[in-house]
Formats: structure tokens, C-alpha cells, sequence
């Protein structure tokens, strides 16, 4: 069973809710990265498949958040996200399983 490390998605968050990435195979979520370069907090808010795993959570300006969830998503599921600023951004990674 090959396990391919993936980039799943980079960018800026939308200010509202859009898709970040939709899995073609089963995948593990490992890893998400977000920056918030303004000098105000902002909030964050990350779901898989319509389940809040990041529930509008505050970013501090200027600061960055890792996180390292280790979660399986099923295939054809998608991740979505927002945050109160296209000033935040993202980075998220896994793996794909086939």
C-alpha cells in the first residue's frame, strides 16, 4: 500500500467559507500551518468534510500556528476553511494512501 507525502492545499483564506482541498484517495491529514501577517488577531476556521476541527480560533497578529492533527479522511471528502482576514494564511499537508 504506497503512501505518497501530499501538499494539499497553500494559500490565503477566503473571509468566507470555500474549499481548500478535496482528497481522490484515502488520506491523513498531518499537518496545518497558518500565519497571520496582519498586526491584529484574526480567527481561523477549518472543517473536514462540514466538521469544525478548528472552530473560529484566534490567531495573535503576527504569529504563527502548527498543528499536527493525524486525521483520516475518507476519498472524495473535502476540507473548507475561512478566516476573518485574507491577511491569514495556510498551509496544509498529509498523506495519500492507494
Amino acid at each position: 500500500m504506497p503512501i505518497t507525502p501530499v501538499l494539499f492545499a497553500r494559500g490565503s483564506f477566503a473571509t468566507s467559507s470555500g474549499t481548500l482541498f478535496t482528497t481522490t484517495t484515502k488520506s491523513v491529514l498531518t499537518d496545518i500551518v497558518i500565519s497571520n501577517t496582519s498586526s491584529t488577531q484574526q480567527y481561523v476556521t477549518i472543517a473536514i468534510d462540514s466538521v469544525n476541527i478548528i472552530p473560529t480560533v484566534p490567531v495573535a497578529g503576527n504569529t504563527v500556528i502548527a498543528l499536527q492533527p493525524k486525521t483520516v479522511i475518507a476519498t472524495a471528502k473535502t476540507i473548507t476553511g475561512f478566516s476573518s482576514s485574507a491577511d491569514v494564511k495556510y498551509h496544509i499537508s498529509g498523506v495519500e494512501i492507494s
